[in-house]
Formats: C-alpha cells, sequence, structure tokens
C-alpha cells in the first residue's frame, strides 16, 4: 500500500489522483481549501482517505499539513502538488498583487511542501515528489505570463531539487500536462483588468484554446501511478499526444534559434 499527499485533490486532475490511488488500495492525505469538497472521496472509500484543510499560501499550515499527514499515514511515498490555477492577462496588465498570488499558489506553495516532505523521505529511505506542472512550464504563450512565470520557476528549482536529494533515494518528476478537461480556464481562473491595445490578441489566444484537444482527467491519472511505480523516478513527463507534439515543437524552434545565431554566440 502506498501513502500519498496530495494537493489540490478536491477537483480537477488532483481529484482523479485521488482517485486512481484509492481505487488501487492505497492511502491518501487529500488537501483543499474547504474539505466539504472531499466528502464524497471519504464516503466512498473510508479511512483511506485523510482529508486536510490547507491554503498552500499559508507557510505554517503547508508544513504543518505535511507533517501531519506523516504522521497520521506512518509514512510519506509520494507527494503530489497539483495545487494551482491559472491566471490569464497580458504582461502590462497584470498587477504586482496579482503575480504574487499567482507566486504564492503555483510556486511558494509547492516548495514549503517539498521542503517539509523532504527530510521526513530521507529519514524513511525514500520517496517520490511529484510536481504538477504544465506545458506552460516548457513554452511561454500570450496571455498567460505571470502563470508561465510561476510554472517556469516551479521546474527550476525542481530540476535543483532532484539532483540534491537524489542521493537519498528520493526521486522528482516533474510532469507537464497539456489540456484537460477540467476548469483550469473556467470559473477557477483569475482574469487581469483589460486593457484595449490587446483585446485582438486576447480573443486570438481564447480561440486557439478553445480549438485545442481536451484529454480525460482519468488517463492522466492512470499515467501518475505508471510514473510513481517505476523503478527510476523519470525527471520529466509530457501528458496528452498533442501537449508532446507542442513540446517539440517548442524545444526545436529553440535549438534552430540557437544554432542561427550560433556564430555570433561563439564569438561572445
Amino acid at each position: 500500500m502506498t501513502n500519498w499527499l496530495i494537493t489540490g485533490a478536491s477537483r480537477g486532475l488532483g481529484r482523479a489522483f485521488a482517485t486512481a490511488a484509492l481505487e488501487r488500495g492505497d492511502r491518501v492525505a487529500a488537501t483543499a481549501r474547504d474539505t466539504a469538497a472531499l466528502d464524497a472521496l471519504g464516503t466512498r472509500y473510508g479511512d483511506r482517505v485523510l482529508p486536510l484543510r490547507l491554503d498552500v499560501t499559508d507557510e505554517t499550515a503547508a508544513r504543518a499539513a505535511v507533517r501531519e499527514a506523516a504522521a497520521r499515514l506512518g509514512r510519506l511515498d509520494v507527494v503530489v502538488n497539483n495545487a494551482g490555477y491559472g491566471h490569464f492577462g497580458a504582461v502590462e496588465e497584470l498587477s504586482t498583487t496579482e503575480v504574487q498570488a499567482q507566486l504564492a499558489t503555483n510556486l511558494y506553495g509547492p516548495l514549503w511542501i517539498s521542503q517539509a516532505a523532504l527530510p521526513i523521505m530521507r529519514a524513511q529511505g525514500g520517496g517520490r515528489i511529484v510536481q504538477i506542472s504544465s506545458l506552460g512550464g516548457i513554452g511561454a504563450f500570450a496571455n498567460l505570463g505571470a502563470y508561465h512565470a510561476s510554472k517556469w520557476a516551479l521546474e527550476a528549482f525542481s530540476e535543483s531539487m532532484a539532483v540534491e536529494v537524489a542521493g537519498a533515494g528520493i526521486g522528482v518528476t516533474i510532469v507537464e500536462p497539456g489540456g484537460y478537461e477540467t476548469d483550469w480556464s473556467g470559473p477557477s481562473a483569475i482574469r487581469s483588468a483589460p486593457l484595449p491595445p490587446y483585446d485582438e490578441m486576447r480573443a486570438a489566444a481564447a480561440a486557439r484554446r478553445g480549438d485545442s484537444a481536451s484529454g480525460s482527467p482519468d488517463a492522466a491519472a492512470r499515467a501518475l501511478l505508471a510514473i510513481v511505480d517505476a523503478e527510476e523516478a523519470p525527471r520529466r513527463v509530457v501528458l496528452g499526444a498533442q501537449a508532446l507534439q507542442v513540446a517539440r515543437g517548442i524545444l526545436e524552434q529553440r535549438l534552430a534559434g540557437w544554432e542561427q545565431w550560433s556564430e555570433v554566440s561563439e564569438s561572445a
């Protein structure tokens, strides 16, 4: 039996991840801002669900939740940092408060949870930390600057952490999902006050999102189980066939640009 801590487990991918783990007989400490949203999981899976009220932007509460999960479950085999939200707004439209809020949830929350989990996993001889990033952690698109900033930073510290803790038997995996059938771009998202010069860009970006294929959260959950069950933790995994194609295109374009300017690079 695997013991999990999953943040943001009340909806979307987080709920799918928790359900998949519980379905196979594991135990899950599931966090949500409102634990009433976890009642259905508790009713179905009983005491294998440990609901924890948590706002990941509260550092003290985040660290305490990790300690409580470990104490009540006995150990933490897998920690999934899933809590997060999307913020829509051109860079010029972003307020300092909005950017700070985006970073508090998408970056600082996972940082604090990871920091609290590491000594526990080191003491027990190993474990897995899974950071739910995004295709937006690989490349950047219009109208999502704050979101991309949070996910790029999440990936950066997670890659450093993976190298730092590998010797302790702790695996770190960055999961980069594409579009899924969740409310990520709907009610859970925040939008900056619009400026007229960006109206056309905003409409075009929304149209592109609407044309993108959306995957099933259940399929993503099956993929997550394969990732955490692997003998060796992969460093990065993209979720979604369309997302993988887009990721390849982003990296190929980046490499092509470096090659185009390689003479200047070498001369510098």
